[in-house]
């Protein structure tokens, strides 16, 4: 008799809930400036004391509610990013139930500032009854500001059954890149021979939080490593949007990277390369604002490859980030390094620092 077993002869009739965490976005003009004040009073955000902190998130959603209701306004009035969750978690669904037909497993949604909250899900999750619960971010690299803290929410909130798993990071798991790179190679055709520069576009952060251990611009450079090297890339930089506030952010900034495009004579194939879904920061700040700083400064051709949504290998990644969390205890990264620590980054909250 062979010694391998099939996952289903492995782990039969196991009860598994798969939480898929992100950050949320408001479904009505109502619902912004509620949503702003749940994200900037976010302790992970603004780390301030909550005497402090609680007001002043008061006051910056107050000042920003007009704005953001018009950007939210061009996307039909609220953000896209729940349906598009919940197309993954389906697709993601079946994806778990082909590899795993001896399972019963359920796949939730747990937005860290708008509905449905991690509260609720975690009360969901409970009344299922789960084996195994395992904790899946979109956000392919880890944050304090993002991953740790929707970690650190689903801790305090969920009181059901069930050994918890989490997956920390997957900055360059197979799937992801060869998504990414499927639609690179879409998007850039689309400039039809003319001199073009990827730029990849990531969220920033403090540089503060870098400096203090954060392993996010790390992992972005090692996806963009993936990337870049699986296409054999000559032109290409990475940057970073969305900054708010008064610290120093990482840079270059990606209006910055447009520009110095716009003054090399090229054009611009720009990669959200930390998103995972369209929303706010993909459809109107990528889409609109930089498409006409783009025009404004000669930077032509300008194009955007889109999230990876779900794109088959970009799902088939996240299943396997599943499969493999099962078979490991606590918080565990998933890619290239894969069961140990990522050697290949600074720091990695998987078990080589404590940033999870």
């Amino acid at each position: 008799m062979s010694g391998t077993m099939t996952a289903e002869t492995r782990r039969p009739n196991r009860r598994v809930a798969v939480v898929l965490t992100n950050l949320g976005g408001p479904d009505g003009p109502d619902a912004v400036k509620p949503f702003l004040f749940n994200l900037f009073n976010d302790p992970a955000i603004i780390g301030l004391p909550g005497i402090v902190r609680t007001p002043l998130a008061h006051l910056i959603s107050s000042r920003r509610e007009k704005s953001a209701q018009a950007n939210y306004a061009r996307m039909g009035g609220g953000s896209p990013l729940l349906p598009e969750t919940l197309k993954q978690a389906s697709a993601l669904s079946e994806a778990l139930a082909d590899a795993a037909p001896g399972d019963e497993t359920e796949v939730f949604i747990a937005m860290r500032y708008w509905h449905p909250f991690t509260e609720d899900t975690a009360k969901a999750v409970a009344e299922f009854q789960p084996d195994h619960v395992v904790l899946l971010p979109l956000y392919p690299q880890f944050s304090t500001t993002t991953t740790a803290s929707s970690l650190k929410a689903w801790r305090e909130a969920y009181k059901g059954p069930g050994e918890v798993h989490a997956v920390c990071c997957y900055p360059d798991a197979e799937g992801l890149i060869e998504a990414q790179v499927r639609l690179i190679r879409e998007t850039m055709d689309k400039a039809e021979g003319r001199p073009v520069r990827v730029l990849f576009s990531a969220h920033g952060i403090p540089e503060k939080l870098v400096a203090a251990g954060d392993p996010y611009q790390a992992q972005v450079e090692a996806t963009v490593a993936a990337v870049v090297a699986r296409m054999g890339l000559s032109d290409w930089a990475i940057c970073y949007q969305s900054r708010v506030g008064p610290l120093k952010w990482l840079g270059p900034s990606t209006p910055e990277a447009i520009e110095q495009a716009g003054r090399d004579g090229v054009g611009a194939v720009v990669v959200p390369i930390a998103f995972v879904s369209e929303h706010i920061e993909t459809l109107v700040e990528l889409d609109h604002e930089y498409a006409e700083l783009a025009e404004q400064v000669g930077c032509a051709p300008y194009l955007r490859a889109p999230a990876v949504g779900v794109e088959p290998a970009f799902i088939a990644a996240l299943a396997q980030a599943v499969e493999a969390a099962l078979e490991t205890s606590g918080t565990a990264p998933q890619g290239a390094s894969r069961g140990g620590p990522c050697a290949h980054l600074k720091a990695c909250p998987g078990g080589c620092s404590k940033a999870a």
